[in-house]
């Protein structure tokens, strides 16, 4: 069975769906018999907020990055001194680097009970909130009293070694694959995704009875997050839903399909143009058809109709990869030129039985997990993954956000702005919701993966997909930044998540939303940091009425371990780039010494 099939698959099972509407997120619920400050240890929330129809008349408040008693106003003396621990040991190079082996070590001296404390006391405490749903309520209400919501994440993770979720995630059936793109070929050696990865969690893909329990835990997660934030997230990772190599293949055709077209437009004299700006003209597609000998004048006038390309006489990119679908129909495989070799080949490679049902259930668990989030009033947060993967996962989210995103925005697409594709595929992304529209959401991350990206282009052989530097990967999140909030002001029917831990960056967002006129009440934008870090960064935002989240792990300890394990090496880099955070917990630590605040909070 070929794989236009699982396309068909997917059209089915968005003409199945009817969403229902979204209730009204109910404000989270205090602790019983006690104020907001009593979850904490002691600080204080801040003022009230003004009433809700003062708050848009009003300009918003500006921001103190640099006052280190505001900044760690919710902080205990306890979770300071922590943090002064924990940041200062990711920060030294032998520790970060041999961290797996001397946390076993720790495990194996100190016995599981005395070691759980200790990590409840350092590198979990820091940046996991608790064992289970109720663990966190504590914290996450303390958060809330101060204006900072949750994105929740169950952080368990398979550690598993390299033989293990090589094999579980490459592929096994390798026929065809010498005329596969070098960028969508196994290697063995990247069959675990996990390898390189620091910023990001991975899963590995065992059976389809797998991704189900993964399903139960992202429902499980969308529970928890109904029930300890308000108006809250929930993440899901697409790799935990479906089998790997699906993700690679079905990335492959997207990616070529989409390449193609750019090819027809360099022959039309459009080459290098922004894709929005690329339009191709019917008449002279349709003779290259014809010449390259992939279909008749006569079968191109059937793709080319009325209803696919209006009046214009032109085709875009948004109406190519329409057409994409209804070529699926055709009972014969769609065949394009290969650059290279000249020679005609199939774009769609064929699926087997077993890999159509595994379509089909991706489609489910998504469907499932969307419905439940409407039901709870909690927004889905889809995070970004390989650039071998992520064709595909934007694709299925895509397609979630068209049927769930018609009224608000529920389903958030994450978009990784050091990959060279990123203002391309977030412009085309909001110009496609625009014409069918629906709420654009998104989250702006720069990424996870560079190490990994880098690697496996220079093993495989083929182009670097990530920026050349860290400059040109700022460069990248602003410009797509700037698009965002621009149809933000014009349209209304865009949010974006501003995840980053770059104070640069915030204070771009907060002047362009000043000179564009979003107000923080707009709810539009708001702003995402990690648990355990910049918090000189997510409370002063709070403090100041704009929507702002940490994302907040939860597990038990020995399940998070390969968690706090990365999380140890990405504060290393992040560390080595600034010592601002560093520096303000001193400053408030001092503050309270010399004010006797210190052992009397």
């Amino acid at each position: 069975m070929a794989l236009p099939s699982a396309a068909r698959v997917l059209r089915a099972a968005v003409r199945r769906c009817d969403p229902p509407s979204r209730p009204r997120s109910a404000p989270a619920a205090a602790p019983r018999g006690s104020s907001p400050a009593a979850a904490g240890t002691g600080p204080r929330p801040g003022p009230p907020r003004p009433p809700r129809g003062a708050e848009r008349s009003s300009p918003p408040p500006a921001v103190d990055f640099g006052d280190a008693r505001e900044a760690f106003r919710s902080k205990s003396n306890a979770e300071l001194l922590r943090g002064l621990v924990v940041l200062g040991l990711c920060a030294v190079e032998p520790l970060v680097q041999h961290n797996r082996e001397l946390l076993q070590l720790c495990q194996r001296v100190l016995g599981q009970t005395l070691f759980e404390r200790l990590m409840k006391m350092t590198f979990y405490g820091q940046f996991v909130a608790g064992e289970d749903q109720e663990a966190i309520k504590p914290l996450l209400r303390r958060n809330q009293a101060f204006g900072v919501g949750a994105v929740l994440d169950y952080s368990v993770e398979e550690d598993l070694g390299d033989g293990r979720s090589r094999t579980s995630a490459a592929e096994k059936e390798m026929g065809g694959a010498e005329q596969r793109e070098k960028h969508y070929q196994a290697r063995q050696g990247f069959g675990d995704h996990h390898g390189g990865v620091t910023g990001a969690r991975t899963y590995f893909y065992a059976d389809e009875a797998k991704c189900d329990q993964h399903m139960e835990t992202f429902l499980h997660c969308i529970d928890a997050s109904s029930g300890s934030s308000e108006d809250g997230f929930s993440a899901i990772k697409l790799t935990a839903l479906a089998r790997p190599q699906f993700l690679v293949r079905f990335s492959e055709v997207l990616v070529k399909w989409r390449r193609f077209f750019h090819q027809m437009a360099a022959e039309q004299g459009q080459a290098g143009w922004a894709v929005l700006d690329t339009k191709l003209e019917v008449e002279k597609l349709q003779e290259s058809l014809a010449n390259l000998g992939i279909v008749s004048k006569a079968e191109s006038q059937q793709w080319f109709t009325a209803k696919n390309v209006g009046t214009s006489g032109t085709v875009d990119l948004l109406d190519w990869n329409s057409l994409f679908d209804s070529r699926t129909k055709l009972s014969r495989p769609l065949l394009l030129p290969n650059r290279k070799t000249g020679q005609l080949e199939p774009l769609l490679s064929r699926f087997s039985e077993e890999e159509e049902l595994q379509m089909k259930r991706v489609l489910q668990r998504m469907d499932v997990l969307a419905k439940r989030a409407m039901e709870k009033g909690v927004r889905l947060m889809v995070d970004a993954e390989q650039s071998y993967f992520q064709p595909a996962i934007s694709r299925l989210t895509v397609e979630t956000q068209r049927r769930f995103n018609r009224s608000q925005p529920i389903i958030y697409n994450t978009y990784q702005c050091y990959l060279k594709e990123a203002y391309n595929n977030v412009t085309g992304d909001v110009e496609l919701s625009r014409r069918e529209g629906w709420h654009f959401g998104a989250k702006l991350v720069r990424g996870a993966y560079m190490e990994q990206e880098r690697e496996r282009a220079a093993q495989m052989g083929y182009e670097d997909p990530i920026n050349p530097n860290y400059e040109k990967t700022n460069e990248m999140y602003h410009r797509c930044l700037d698009y965002v909030l621009e149809e933000i002001k014009h349209s209304r029917k865009a949010s974006v998540m501003v995840a980053s831990h770059n104070e640069d960056t915030v204070k771009f967002t907060l002047r362009r939303m000043m000179e564009l006129g979003i107000h923080p009440s707009d709810k539009k934008v708001c702003f995402g940091q990690l648990l355990g870090m910049c918090d000189q960064i997510t409370f002063p935002l709070g403090q100041a009425g704009f929507p702002v989240y940490k994302y907040v792990p939860y597990g038990p300890v020995n399940e998070v371990l390969p968690y706090l394990s990365r999380r140890a090496q990405e504060n290393r880099g992040f560390m080595q780039r600034a010592n601002r955070e560093r520096d303000l917990l001193w400053k408030e630590v001092k503050r309270r010494l010399l004010t006797g605040n210190l052992f009397s909070h």
